[in-house]
């Protein structure tokens, strides 16, 4: 159950909506389904491995300067 991001064509709202399968989804301030999908941007949280350019060494678990890789 994702939730997308939405812009209505008609009246410029913007606004987020909870989708079941194969749901139509109307504006909820002018009920059109004239709408365009935005780009969403989601977070992760709870990730084991650093992202690329984040600080943390991906070659081992070491907190600190403890293996030669991390240096």
């Amino acid at each position: 159950m994702p939730i997308y991001e939405y812009k209505c064509n008609s009246c410029g709202a913007e606004f987020e909506k909870l989708v079941f399968g194969a749901t139509e989804v109307h504006c909820p301030e002018c009920d059109s389904t004239e709408l365009t999908k935005k780009f969403s941007v989601f977070g992760m949280s709870g990730v084991e491995k650093p992202f690329a350019g984040s600080s943390g060494c991906s070659s081992c678990s070491s907190s600190g300067s403890g293996c030669s890789s991390c240096g």
